[in-house]
């Protein structure tokens, strides 16, 4: 097995430490889960680079690669859910997580047709966007976590000020919402554009 495969395995066992580290919810947990994520998303940079480096583009790679990221962004985006700080409707990871399983189908039929469907610019745009979400989203459990653990305030009262104290709370409480949304609406997007795309690929033949 090339270190190109290596490295999307080593993204997939982080899978499930990841979901026990949000699972486990506390602060030293939640830093331990952002790091967790955020050395997986470099190794999602680095096996490919390496891939098309050492000419090591293989079967198992085209196929463990896709699944190592869906199975990844997955588990953050459902371990949101059932945190009621966050305020992430179940809808959207659903939504989110139902896209890549049609988009994943599709390839599948063009792989058993020889054909390769490239990442466009809207897919692109869509994994930047879950990226940023997850990190962001993760940021603001640590922050509530750190100030309830140091100081005993929950962010929701910043609300009742004004000023950088308002806009704080705003971030902490609201943001994740909008910004879930937004992800959500880019997702859907991403994926239409696909089977607009390549819907000569869903005809029946």
């Amino acid at each position: 097995m090339n270190a190109a495969n290596k490295l999307t395995l080593a993204r997939i066992s982080l899978v499930p430490i990841l979901m026990l580290f949000m699972y486990l919810d506390n602060l030293w947990t939640r830093i331990l889960a952002l790091l967790i994520f955020t050395v997986a998303a470099v190794t999602d940079i680095y096996d490919g680079a390496i891939a098309r480096k050492q000419h090591k583009i293989t079967t198992l790679g085209i196929f463990l690669d896709p699944l190592a990221d869906k199975l990844l962004m997955s588990a953050a985006f459902i371990s949101f859910v059932g945190l009621r700080e966050l305020h992430v409707p179940a809808w959207m990871v659903i939504v989110i997580t139902s896209r890549e399983f049609i988009i994943t189908g599709l390839r599948s039929i063009a792989m058993a047709q020889n054909i390769v469907i490239s990442a466009s610019k809207t897919g692109k745009l869509k994994t930047t966007s879950q990226v940023v979400s997850v990190i962001t989203l993760m940021v603001v459990l640590i922050t509530n976590s750190a100030l309830w653990n140091f100081s005993g305030i929950r962010p929701i009262y910043f609300l009742a000020s004004s000023g950088i104290t308002y806009v704080a709370g705003w971030c902490l409480v609201k943001l994740p919402y909008w910004l879930m949304l937004a992800t959500t609406l880019l997702t859907v997007y991403s994926g239409v554009t696909y089977l607009i795309e390549h819907k000569d690929l869903l005809k029946e033949k």
